[in-house]
């Protein structure tokens, strides 16, 4: 069958990933992977004298010369896919072929191999997201003083900065990125274990006083740890956990992009993503410029979020020794989900290395909303200077209405004026204080030393 533009095509084939982890989850790939496994069981099974040690090296030499056209017509034949492989690879190298694949089971090869390719693609993945990590470190620094009214409710709250709201953001990630790191250690493969995973094909073969040293050799020429105790599988638990680490990396930029997506919105208007020069927004109106690379996040997000899901189904519903249906949806399942979570790094890290700031915004949102905001710090001072707390909250409240509503006929907020002149607020503050009061830029507290403690601690676990 030809592969192209004529028949469906996953977008994950061509439009979304990086081609490193398109190469990484592809067919050639995997097989390749597999011939690896069998020509490193054959490399050990020669030292403990099954094989002779010259045929090792006539397998070595196919390694590469994977043949999926011709596999697949075996496949249609035999219903196998790794046994088409099997003598596909077997009929390449002669008199060495029937050595392949002694006391094995299908799955003491393809469990390994995909543990391989986990661990491949979590160190793309782990890669990607230490850059995006570093640049967001020096966004941070970039904007740590940078004052921007911040929102509680979708509504005007108190001042923050720039850098700390970016330190929220990459707070999130450094934890995924802890998480990552985590799965990437405890990431195990099944092993040579057999049919039900109690190693006697392999007992009867080399005795079983042999096995251990047997299985450790294994794992020392594919450097990759073993489970102890497998069934025909390795715990399918282990990809539950893997996943559950990549959507909750899916979570922390779907909120990035989601936050972003709203401080584009003119109404805010003080982020946006890069728009090239020859971008189109829209079909129908020229003037838009849609955030359309934060909504990409958002939508492919959203298919990673489900997929723990499938992988709670697989490892839960995995009868006895073995079933097979997790099979099918972990062909496209695994792939899918480094796919995504890679392309979801891929944007966020070209988001952020252009994001527009506008700080001419940002003043202008200070100056409408930062005035209601610094009601709690006057009422903070008039509380210090013996005044009555409600009686004082109940004032600010009324002067607030009122600036409220000359804000929505789109006047300049009047609420400094008005605090300012109360005969009741000037008993206890003259009119310099309660103007300092209402200088909200600098009320920010210390989110900008610790936003950019954050960024450091970020640097310092990734050296």
């Amino acid at each position: 069958m030809a592969y192209n533009y004529e028949t469906y095509l996953s977008p994950l084939t061509w439009r979304y990933g990086s081609a490193e982890m398109r190469r990484l989850w592809s067919e050639a790939h995997k097989r390749r992977l597999w011939r690896r496994i069998w020509v490193a069981l054959a490399e050990v099974q020669a030292e403990f004298g099954l094989i002779d040690a010259g045929l090792v090296n006539e397998l070595r030499a196919q390694v590469d010369a994977v043949d999926v056209t011709r596999a697949l017509e075996i496949e249609a034949e035999i219903h196998h896919d790794l046994m088409a492989e099997l003598h596909v690879f077997a009929g390449q190298s002669g008199a060495a072929g029937g050595a392949l694949h002694l006391g094995a089971t299908s799955m003491d090869i393809e469990d390994n191999a995909d543990a391989l390719r986990i661990r491949d693609s979590l160190d793309l993945a782990l890669t990607r997201l230490g850059k995006l990590l570093e640049s967001f470190c020096a966004q941070i620094e970039r904007w740590a003083q940078t004052p921007v009214m911040a929102f509680t409710h979708l509504q005007p709250a108190e001042p923050t900065t720039l850098g700390y709201r970016l330190a929220c953001w990459a707070q999130d990630l450094h934890g995924d990125w802890h998480n990552l790191k985590h799965a990437r250690a405890r990431l195990r493969g099944k092993g040579f274990k057999g049919a039900v995973g109690s190693r006697a094909s392999f007992a009867e073969l080399i005795g079983a006083e042999n096995l251990d040293a047997f299985e450790g050799r294994l794992s020392a020429k594919l450097e990759l740890p073993f489970y102890p105790i497998t069934t025909q599988t390795y715990p399918r638990g282990q990809e539950y956990h893997l996943l559950s680490a990549l959507a909750g990396l899916g979570a922390s930029l779907y909120k990035f992009a989601f936050d972003l997506r709203l401080l584009q919105s003119p109404l805010a208007g003080e982020l946006s993503e890069p728009f090239g020069r020859r971008q189109i927004g829209s079909s129908a109106m020229p003037f838009k410029r849609n955030p359309i690379q934060a909504e990409k996040i958002d939508s492919l997000a959203r298919v990673l979020a489900q997929m723990p899901r499938i992988a709670w189904d697989n490892a839960a519903h995995s009868l006895l020794e073995r079933t097979l249906d997790d099979s099918a949806n972990r062909r496209s399942l695994l792939a899918e989900a480094f796919l995504i979570a890679d392309e979801l790094l891929v944007v966020a890290s070209r988001i952020l290395k252009g994001l527009q700031v506008d700080e001419k915004a940002a003043r202008r949102n200070l100056a409408i909303y930062g005035p209601f905001a610094a009601t709690e710090r006057l009422l903070m001072r008039l509380g210090k200077q013996g005044a009555d707390r409600q009686e004082m909250h109940a004032r600010l409240r009324e002067h607030s209405l009122v600036a409220w509503q000359a804000v929505g006929e789109g006047q300049a907020n009047p609420l400094a004026e008005l605090v300012g002149a109360d005969p009741v607020f000037l008993q206890y503050l003259d009119s310099e204080q309660m103007r300092a009061c209402m200088q909200i830029e600098q009320y920010t507290g210390d989110a900008a030393e610790r936003a950019i403690r954050l960024a450091a601690e970020i640097r310092a676990s990734r050296a």
